[in-house]
């Protein structure tokens, strides 16, 4: 029996459809590294929203020496009292206050560390060197703090990661027990169904892990459920759609749009402020960012301000769900038999 040249083995054992695969894992991986590394690698507060309380005689000046601060880190906003600034902190309008005392020589910083404690601790320390060089002291009080399981602020992160991947692992899940494309627009009905089981049972375990189980995220456990259960329902959702579409390599385009983007734009290890600007911009348009911002207002903000990142999760369970439809009905008809 003649043996094959060795060439000719490695064409048989690296087909160029496995080239093609390898090609694209080779692009994930250094697209990986390059995002994760680009937007977590030098973290600079960038026009951070905060409020500032002092007389009508100190606040035109301190506002003037706070926006012109080099590469402007803040964006200082006037308010009336204390009172307001609690609660433009509470209604995530702000991430952080300076109440300047002119009666004495210790001003006072409001800061949440619920929002992410590298944030607060970014806030403190700039604007505690920013008093000392007017020869002033500061006094910071955490207004809204991160619970004692969860010092960093990295629970609720964790928690989206865990839910998105939920999403796309269990929609793969369908594309490799029965084809990436699904047959016809039954089978996509059904696997869209499964996929909101899958939501429903994912979100509520996360709910219960990180709450009553763990004690790592206060808030209701109700609220983070429905919560879980849209998030990767929307994820399951636009990754069936990108399977409808693309095929296998579906599976790719939702590791780039939500791991690769998603992940370090999130505003998880860094929040939003102090990332560079194209991942602060893509952000809060991608499940991980939306999930996010949505876990913390749960957590630790009354529920407040979510309703544009619970608009942009409903957009993406919406079009997911109805691309996967489409593309179905047209895979359907485009191999239908033609009458003569």
């Amino acid at each position: 029996m003649p043996h094959s040249s060795f060439p000719a083995e490695v064409r048989d054992a690296v087909t160029p459809r496995a080239t093609l695969l390898i090609v694209g894992v080779i692009a994930l991986q250094l697209l990986f590294i390059a995002s994760y590394v680009g937007a977590l690698h030098d973290p600079k507060p960038k026009d951070v929203p905060i409020g500032l309380v002092a007389p009508r005689a100190a606040a035109d000046q301190a506002l003037t020496r706070l926006e012109r601060l080099p590469g402007t880190p803040l964006d200082p906003r006037a308010l009336p009292d204390e009172a307001t600034a609690r609660t433009q902190l509470t209604h995530r309008d702000i991430d952080a206050a300076l109440i300047i005392d002119p009666r004495g020589s210790t001003d006072t910083l409001l800061v949440a560390s619920g929002g992410g404690r590298v944030l607060s601790t970014t806030l403190t320390t700039l604007v505690t060197t920013l008093e000392k060089s007017e020869r002033r002291t500061i006094r910071t009080i955490d207004v809204i703090p991160s619970a004692p399981h969860d010092p960093n602020g990295l629970s609720s992160f964790y928690l989206v990661i865990g839910w998105c991947v939920g999403g796309y692992l269990g929609a793969a899940a369908l594309a490799i027990s029965a084809g990436a494309k699904p047959s016809d627009p039954t089978r996509a009905a059904i696997r869209l169904a499964v996929m909101a089981l899958v939501a429903l049972t994912g979100g509520l375990g996360g709910a219960l892990i990180t709450g009553p189980v763990l004690d790592a995220l206060p808030g209701s456990t109700a609220a983070l459920w429905g919560l879980g259960t849209l998030i990767i329902f929307a994820v399951g959702a636009a990754t069936l759609a990108l399977q409808g579409v693309f095929g296998t390599i579906g599976i790719g385009l939702v590791i780039l749009l939500v791991v690769i983007l998603g992940n370090p734009s999130a505003g998880g290890a860094l929040p939003p402020p102090l990332l560079p600007p194209f991942w602060k911009a893509i952000g809060p348009a991608l499940p991980p960012g939306a999930g996010t911002w949505s876990t913390r207002s749960i957590a630790y903000f009354d529920n407040n301000a979510m309703t544009t990142p619970l608009l942009v999760l409903t957009a993406w369970a919406v079009a997911g769900a109805a691309i996967t439809m489409a593309a179905a009905a047209l895979r359907r008809r485009a191999n239908a038999p033609r009458t003569p």
